[in-house]
């Protein structure tokens, strides 16, 4: 058998195994969406996660699951109001999936009545993991909201949110990928100018996507995986498998146009361009494997997704992409399309010509684009970070609607998100209201309720009554029903001392978190954990500030490495870290501008403008877009270092480097923005913000930074660029190419 034969032989074997894993992939996939959970936002094992823990079963403590806002037709208080009201308490403390309830027409307490005294809450945590605590708030939620007797009751609450938002992401994931995958073809039939070649990338997008919707149904087995790692794995996987099909067909088809053969062909380019994507795939993979070192489940989940993913876009681009090109041959150039945009065009001597325009004027061209970057990175400096809420729901949603009424019309938000404060060793009274005293004179602080009484700016208001009396038998372990009738004590629960802490901020704010801050400093009767939303966030805080500083070394670090390994020079991999912190530092800009001040809401669409953005949104946004301008980077810098060897010369290499890989970055990057924009049409914010943003950076990296500010500076560096601390030998293949063609000048 020729060898030839033997690898037609051998391509056919591998497209087979293809077909029959993505069957497998698909079988195994296809009901992911519906395993995925909204969570892993507290920081793993913090305090403020073991305090909510350990006061996650008594009644009223904590953050409530459901909260039913109910508008009376007269009063909360009038007689057949309030009996409606007991009902609807009743009702929902009866159900198989609540551990228990607290409502206004049981407790009377103040807060739960609103300032109208037209409506009143009924509070419930409900019983399992996380995926039943959804499915029992949608039932309760279809059941109980609406009209009751003279009620109107409206929902809102952790677990409503969550069931509206896994079901709001699932369909704008569907919506997106319509939107995009027509877009996404049109594009290529433009770059390639053939529909068969315009396939392949489509083809290997597809493959990549689908295997790591099978890897992701693997993890939810073992681990929680949160919505936005599917969104976010895809569009980083279909991106960087079109990325890594444009170079690899592209150098495929020049080298049939030389007049090599296909198998010569394949080699050639797997040789040049294969190598040069095996660098780029392993430094997104580094780059998302910082997020594995921050403390948060969702962080945790976006990097195994997308690192299956990557893994996965460079092994299909390596082993199917080439076994399909090698069985195509020629006829990867059939069917093309006819118009101006047929392939053979003059694109690539445009991106010569502007890189030698530039190149003419480096400092001209510099100074105003960095200029520009800074500028749109300044409003980043007031940034203010906060946790998700239901504002991250579009305006409309019900949920959202209800969050807004309780912030408008309940004092304190209805006391349902308070922070509270642990005491997990022993504390008698007197101690604790002494404690519970300081706590209520720190500036911020509205109230404080524990088992004594309660107290308001430094001095005890209420004498011990029925509230006092529910943190007695808190502290004893025991849990009260909103029925009124007792549950078994807690296991593990007992004697725990606690405190209620209602404040002047938003639970989920900055401000709320300073107080948190504030709140240790006060001298305690023993240690405390400080829980609630105000907690989480002072703790998520510290949790990014005490990992940031390691995860960015790490990937600078590697970065440094895998691009001087690459090119031989450590000046193009310290540039290339430059240039990325400055086009992520103008994306963070953009986000501050458009998500928490405001601005451009007619062009990305209606959201709920809060004045601050997600805290672990900057963190997912920075590891893929890094990644992804590293693997643009890292393309441009390889063909501009093997021209530099062929030539000797950085103003012909940078020129010729980007005439070869200018117009497909570009290509890859408008595809990418494209499958973004799609993601951006969501009505969930956080899904809206990570499109935006993505989008963004990757135009900005694409145009901005590689076709002005790369061949600028390197220029003005001139023979610098290739300066190393080590000497380099060539790559054993150009080695061997430099022997022969010495041989054939002394022939």
């Amino acid at each position: 058998m020729s060898h030839a034969a033997a690898l037609g032989r051998s391509s056919r074997t591998v497209l087979w195994l293809t077909a029959v894993a993505f069957v497998l992939a698909l079988l195994v996939g296809h009901d992911v969406q519906d395993r995925l959970v909204l969570g892993g936002t507290k920081p793993i094992g913090s305090a403020a996660v073991r305090a909510d823990e350990l006061l996650r079963n008594l009644p009223g403590q904590g953050v409530p699951h459901i909260v039913l806002i109910a508008r009376a037709a007269r009063s909360v208080d009038d007689p057949g109001d309030a009996a409606a009201g007991r009902r609807l308490a009743a009702t929902l403390a009866a159900d198989r999936g609540v551990a228990w309830t607290v409502s206004y027409w049981t407790t009377g307490a103040p807060a739960m009545r609103s300032k109208d005294g037209r409506s009143a809450l009924v509070t419930a945590l409900l019983s399992g993991d996380r995926v039943q605590r959804i499915a029992t708030a949608r039932r309760l939620v279809a059941d109980l909201t609406g009209r009751r007797g003279p009620l109107t009751v409206t929902a809102t609450g952790e677990a409503v949110i969550r069931a509206e938002t896994q079901e709001r992401s699932q369909h704008d994931l569907r919506t997106a990928e319509l939107i995009a995958a027509p877009l996404t073809l049109a594009i290529l039939l433009v770059v390639f100018g053939g529909v068969v070649a315009a396939l392949l990338p489509l083809l290997i997008g597809a493959l990549s996507v689908v295997g790591a919707m099978a890897v992701l149904r693997l993890l939810t087995s073992v681990t929680e995986i949160g919505v936005f790692a599917l969104s976010i794995a895809t569009a980083l996987g279909f991106a960087l498998a079109v990325d890594f099909s444009l170079f690899i067909v592209t150098r495929f088809r020049e080298e049939l146009a030389r007049g090599l053969d296909p198998h010569t062909a394949v080699a050639v380019t797997m040789r040049s361009t294969g190598r040069a994507m095996g660098y780029s795939a392993a430094t997104v993979t580094l780059s998302l494997s910082a997020l594995l070192l921050f403390p948060f489940g969702i962080l945790r989940s976006i990097a195994c997704g997308g690192i299956a993913i990557t893994v996965l876009a460079a092994v299909t681009s390596l082993v199917v992409l080439p076994a399909l090109l090698r069985l195509l041959g020629e006829r990867v150039n059939r069917l093309p399309v006819p118009g101006p945009w047929r392939a053979g065009r003059p694109a690539g001597r445009r991106w010569y010509d502007g890189a030698v325009a530039v190149m003419r004027r480096p400092v001209v061209v510099a100074l105003p684009v960095t200029l520009v970057l800074v500028t749109l990175g300044v409003p980043f400096v007031h940034v203010r970070f906060a946790t998700m809420d239901d504002r991250v729901l579009p305006p409309q949603a019900p949920a959202a609607q209800a969050g807004q009424q309780l912030r408008r019309d309940f004092a304190a938000g209805g006391g349902i998100a308070p922070t509270t404060i642990v005491l997990p060793g022993a504390a008698d009274l007197p101690a604790l209201s002494d404690y519970a005293r300081r706590i209520s004179a720190v500036p911020g602080v509205l109230r404080v309720d524990t088992a004594p009484g309660s107290a308001i700016e430094g001095s005890r208001r209420a004498a011990p009554g029925s509230a006092a009396e529910g943190f007695r038998r808190a502290a004893a372990g025991s849990a009260v029903r909103g029925s009124g009738h007792a549950a078994p004590a807690v296991p593990g629960r007992a004697g725990v001392p606690h405190l209620t802490v209602t404040t002047a901020y938003e639970p989920y704010s900055m401000e709320n978190s300073d107080l948190v801050l504030r709140l240790r400093k006060v001298g305690a009767p023993g240690p405390v954990l400080i829980g609630g939303p105000g907690g989480n966030l002072a703790d998520t805080r510290q949790g990014i500030g005490d990992v940031l500083p390691v995860a960015l070394a790490l990937i600078a670090l590697t970065t440094l490495a895998l691009i001087t390994a690459l090119t031989g020079s450590i000046v193009l991999a310290v540039k290339a870290l430059v240039m990325n912190a400055l086009s992520l530092t103008a994306t963070f800009g953009v986000l501050v501008h458009v998500f928490q001040d405001g601005h451009l809401r007619g062009l990305v669409g209606d959201f709920t403008v809060t004045g601050s953005i997600d805290i672990l949104m900057p963190s997912m946004i920075f590891c893929v877009a890094f990644g992804l301008s590293m693997d643009y980077e890292i393309f441009l810098l390889s063909r501009i270092t093997e021209e530099h060897r062929r030539t000797g010369d950085t103003v012909t290499a940078v020129a010729r480097g980007l005439q070869h890989t200018g117009r497909l970055f570009t290509s890859a990057a408008v595809v990418f923005a494209v499958v973004m924009a799609a993601l951006a049409t969501s009505t969930l914010t956080p899904l809206k913000m990570i499109g935006v943003g993505l989008a963004v950076a990757v135009l900005l990296d694409a145009t901005v930074i590689r076709a002005l500010l790369v061949p600028a500076v390197m220029r003005l560096a001139g023979r610098a660029n290739w300066w190393s601390p080590i000497r380099r030998r060539p790559p054993l293949g150009e080695r061997r190419h430099r022997r022969r063609a010495h041989g054939r000048a002394h022939l």
